[in-house]
C-alpha cells in the first residue's frame, strides 16, 4: 500500500471533517438559510465520503485476497469481509455513498435535515475509518 498516498488522503479526510465542524450552524434553521454554510458543509461531507472510497479502493487493489467491488458502496462491504472494518461501520459508510451521489448528481434535491443529522451523528464514522487506516499504517 502506498502509505504516503493514504496518509495524504487521511489528512484530507481530517481537514474535511474539521471544516464541517467549524462551519455547521448550531441549528437546522440557520443551515437552511446560510448558503455559505450549506456549500462548505456539503462540499466537505462529499469530499470526506470520496476520500474514504479512495482509501478503501486503494487498500482493496493492493490486497489480492479481497474481492474487487463493483460499486463504491461495495468497497466498504469488501473491507468488512476482509476484517479491516466492522460490519456496522461498513453499512454506515455504504449509506454515505448514497448521500454523496445525491450531492453530486441531484444537488437541487438535497434534504438539509438529513445533512444536518449526518453532521450531528455520523462524523465519528469518518474518524473511525481514519483511525483504522492510521493504525494499519503504524
Amino acid at each position: 500500500m502506498d502509505e504516503q498516498l493514504v496518509a495524504q488522503k487521511l489528512e484530507s479526510l481530517r481537514r474535511c471533517i474539521q471544516r464541517v465542524e467549524s462551519r455547521l450552524p448550531e441549528d437546522l434553521n440557520t443551515l437552511l438559510t446560510d448558503l455559505d454554510a450549506q456549500d462548505i458543509v456539503s462540499l466537505n461531507l462529499t469530499r470526506a465520503v470520496q476520500m474514504c472510497v479512495d482509501i478503501a479502493s486503494h487498500w482493496l487493489a493492493e490486497n489480492a485476497e479481497a474481492t474487487a467491488p463493483k460499486t463504491m458502496g461495495q468497497a466498504f462491504d469488501a473491507l468488512a469481509q476482509s476484517g479491516v472494518i466492522d460490519t456496522e461501520l461498513a453499512i454506515r459508510l455504504r449509506k454515505s455513498v448514497g448521500f454523496r451521489n445525491v450531492m453530486v448528481h441531484n444537488y437541487d434535491d438535497v434534504n438539509w435535515e438529513i445533512v444536518f443529522a449526518i453532521c450531528q451523528y455520523h462524523l465519528g464514522d469518518f474518524r473511525e475509518f481514519a483511525r483504522v487506516f492510521s493504525d494499519l499504517m503504524a
